[in-house]
């Protein structure tokens, strides 16, 4: 187990198998990954830990026959690589769903209606008392979201924005989708963020969406409207989107994932126009408790020769 789980997870794993826990919270070293190859038959990984080809390369015979990821995302490990070298790799999906759409209307009020910058005026004691122009936003109703990838975590976004706070929705998606609700669908990432109050990131990372997020997405967007991602870092440009709100060709944005994670750059921490969590995104103990036992029954099907429930 690559980092310290919830109690219940690890008394769940513990009931099945001999585990290990390491008690490090940071990512593993290649020292530490290649130690998990080679020592151990199961292996629970999470987003830091860069099981690369170079390292299934380097341990061509491992003992590890399974990967069980805790997270949806799995960018993180090369699912190719592990295939060749013998390993199943599974992750958690739609126990984030919900957790993680909630993180993204978190941030599109709170870049939208300036919460950050008016919870740090009243801490830094220069709050003077309300006035009729103090702190405008916007306000998200009857406005319309586009969303960049309309999975499982898109189409719960899609679903708050469209009943909750009454906005018509866009999207932009590698397939057609069979929604319901209503919302439009956009040709293109520039034509949808040409159309768009809000543009929210939701898609997989990896190398297809590396950058899909560039200067010309954020150039098309409004002078008013804000980009929110909860996708994985990695997906925005990071020093695009940092000119472009810097340059005002954007009125505001909302992160909770970074290029360079956890490394966020001064600048961007400096700007008053944007909201910055620190990966949110399934920070709720239910739903860290059921994504770890997702791992363990996949672990456990894996083991008793079954089909494992998550396989990626």
């Amino acid at each position: 187990m690559a980092r310290p789980l919830p109690e219940e997870v690890q008394t769940a794993a513990k009931a099945l198998f001999d585990v290990t826990v390491r008690q490090d919270t940071g990512p593993l070293t290649e020292a530490e990954m290649a130690t998990a190859l080679t020592d151990y038959d199961g292996v629970i990984p999470t987003l830091g830990d860069l099981f690369s080809a170079e390292i299934f390369a380097a341990h061509p015979n491992p003992r590890c026959r399974i990967l069980a990821n805790f997270g949806v995302g799995f960018n993180h490990i090369d699912v190719g690589a592990a295939r060749q070298a013998g390993i199943v790799v599974t992750n958690t999906p739609g126990a984030v769903t919900d957790a993680t759409a909630d993180v993204a209307l978190t941030l599109m009020l709170m870049s939208a209606r300036r919460a950050g910058e008016g919870e740090r005026l009243l801490r830094a004691g220069q709050w003077e008392g309300w006035h009729p122009t103090q702190l405008l936003g916007m306000h998200l109703g009857g406005k319309t979201v586009g969303i960049v990838g309309l999975g499982r975590i898109g189409q719960a976004i899609a679903r708050r924005c469209h009943f909750g706070f009454g906005m018509n929705v866009a999207y932009h998606s590698r397939s057609p989708k069979s929604l319901d609700f209503p919302a439009v669908a956009k040709e293109s990432l520039v034509a949808l963020a040409e159309a768009v109050d809000v543009l929210v990131v939701a898609v997989p990372g990896g190398d297809e969406t590396h950058h899909l997020i560039d200067a010309e997405v954020l150039g098309a967007m409004r002078a008013s409207a804000h980009l929110i991602n909860i996708a994985r870092g990695n997906v925005v440009e990071e020093a695009a989107l940092i000119n472009a709100l810097a340059l005002g060709q954007i009125a505001g944005a909302g992160l909770d994932v970074y290029e360079f994670e956890p490394k966020v750059p001064e600048t961007l921490i400096a700007m008053e126009n944007v909201t910055l969590l620190p990966h949110l995104g399934t920070a709720a103990l239910g739903v860290r408790e059921e994504m770890g036992l997702m791992t363990v029954k996949n672990l456990d099907a894996f083991f008793k020769d079954q089909p494992v429930p998550n396989p990626v």
